[in-house]
């Protein structure tokens, strides 16, 4: 059997679902077979997407590959950064987890779109309206 030469991990939001390869080298962060600048472009966007690679300091030492599916661009940039953090901690869980863990990368956001509920006017939080008299 021959040796995995990556790190695996899955990283969620919404309904976006990132499955994410940590692998060792200097190559760009490929996402779903583009670069990151090109996926996510502006600054803001990749400073949110390599916080978990800058607060451990593996910027220059480790890059990644990812298929991201599901939800919009927002989710599914912080389901990235939520499987780019599973995927340190799977590196050095003693020196890693507890700067990830403080800055609230390896918590999965729990919240979701409300379902549409019946009788409720086709909104989930849309009430019908009531007669006057």
């Amino acid at each position: 059997m021959a040796k995995i030469s990556y790190l695996p991990a899955i990283g969620r939001r919404k309904r976006a679902v990132a499955r994410v390869r940590l692998i060792k080298g200097k190559e760009p962060l490929m996402i779903n077979g583009l670069p990151a600048q090109q996926y996510f472009p502006g600054a803001v966007n990749q400073k949110l997407l390599l916080e978990p690679l800058h607060l451990t300091e593996l910027i220059d030492k480790y890059t990644a590959t990812i298929k991201v599916v599901g939800s919009g661009r927002t989710s599914q940039l912080l389901a990235i950064r939520h499987g780019l953090s599973r995927a340190i901690v799977k590196l050095d869980s003693d020196k890693f987890k507890p700067k990830l863990k403080a800055a609230g990368f390896l918590r999965r956001d729990p919240r979701k779109r409300q379902r549409r509920h019946v009788g409720m006017g086709g909104k989930s939080r849309r009430q019908k309206q009531s007669p006057k008299r």
